[in-house]
């Protein structure tokens, strides 16, 4: 074999030598670490599919008007926490959500706000009994919320922290008080903002919270609440704003509330609703939001022929988007409401949408009043 040959044969098979040994690095360079090898190409990256989001579905909230527990109704909280509320505690709970305006100091203690002529205040066992009635959130902003002063302000927030009961408009300082309540329900982003246009001109400055100072979200406030309400706007399906608003047994929304309502409705507000007058008032639509102007007692120890009218306002809501109201009335008995059935539930229940007629409310969205 002549010696050009033998050159090529030793040539050849240090090549195939050499290919096998790149061969056996690009396999376990590619076990090991992909990408090391430049003429290796690298193994595609497994994508995470994203997380869907939820559907929006339609829910409901429910809502009911003024409650503390004085007179009688103490009794009936002492007896049993869980039954105080009576049979419309049936109502309440149907709905995903429901609310009531908490009318009172929760304390035991304290000092009665100088001067006023009704305080009310009542034991944390008043958390138990919403909580136990179906009842998801609370406002505290209200006449009502600080009558015992400074020391009951902070005996209320120390029972609503432990109660872990979600109760807004009052707070330890502004932001907290102003801040919405938050949750999510069948898919909808929900908040709801608590404010009182209703306090005594002698305590505005000491229960109003601003800055630092521990207090209630007031509504005479406005630059402050249609902050709030256009800051929950952004990252929220539905904003709700539930306001202590109104004259005591006037029929008819006051100018404050006319005037407040559509700059709540511009700032973002999808549904308002509150109370404060003892007796009902109308609700409707203001634009393509939902507006109720009073909800009346509730849960109250004095009642009559026209503030013995009450009920649980019942909202069907997708989003931004109020799709139906419903009614259920109901009349103050021993300082419960008691549902009312038969041939009286059809006329109570015109009586009611008849309210609509002094607001300048509609009876579907987007129509004028």
């Amino acid at each position: 074999m002549d010696t050009y040959s033998t050159a090529r044969r030793l040539a050849l098979a240090a090549t195939i030598t050499a290919s096998a040994v790149l061969l056996a690095a690009c396999s376990t360079a590619e076990s090991v670490t992909p990408g090391a090898l430049a003429d290796v190409e690298e193994k595609p990256t497994p994508q995470t599919e994203p997380t869907p989001t939820p559907e929006r579905k339609p829910y409901t909230i429910s809502f009911g008007g003024d409650v503390h527990f004085e007179g009688v109704l103490r009794t009936r909280l002492n007896a049993n926490p869980k039954t105080a509320l009576g049979p419309i505690a049936k109502v309440l709970s149907r709905s995903d959500l429901a609310m009531v305006n908490l009318e009172t100091a929760i304390t035991t203690g304290g000092t009665p706000a100088p001067g006023k002529q009704y305080t009310f205040r009542a034991p944390a066992a008043a958390l138990t009994a919403l909580k136990a009635s179906g009842v998801d959130v609370a406002s505290l902003a209200n006449n009502h919320g600080m009558d015992y002063m400074q020391s009951g302000l902070t005996d209320s927030l120390a029972a609503i922290k432990r109660a872990k009961f979600p109760v807004v408009g009052v707070g330890r300082n502004e932001a907290e008080a102003y801040r919405p309540w938050r949750t999510t329900v069948n898919g909808n982003r929900v908040a709801i903002i608590g404010a009182t246009q209703v306090l005594d001109a002698e305590f505005v400055g000491a229960w109003t919270a601003s800055g630092d100072k521990a207090g209630l979200a007031s509504a005479k406030n406005e630059a402050r609440l249609i902050q709030e309400v256009r800051r929950a706007r952004k990252n929220s399906d539905t904003v709700i704003v539930h306001l202590h608003w109104g004259t005591e047994l006037q029929k008819c929304p006051n100018e404050a509330q006319r005037g407040l309502a559509p700059k709540l409705v511009a700032a973002g507000a999808d549904v308002i609703v509150g109370g404060h007058a003892h007796i009902l008032l109308g609700g409707g639509y203001l634009k393509n939001s939902y507006v109720n102007y009073g909800m009346g007692n509730f849960v109250f120890y004095n009642w009559g022929p026209e503030t013995g009218r009450t009920g649980v306002l019942t909202l069907t809501i997708n989003g931004r988007r109020v799709l139906k109201d419903q009614w259920t009335p109901a009349s103050i008995q021993g300082g419960v409401p008691i549902p009312i059935t038969g041939l009286g539930r059809q006329q109570a229940i015109a009586n009611w949408k008849a309210l609509r007629d002094c607001t300048g409310l509609a009876a579907r969205p987007g129509q004028s009043g």
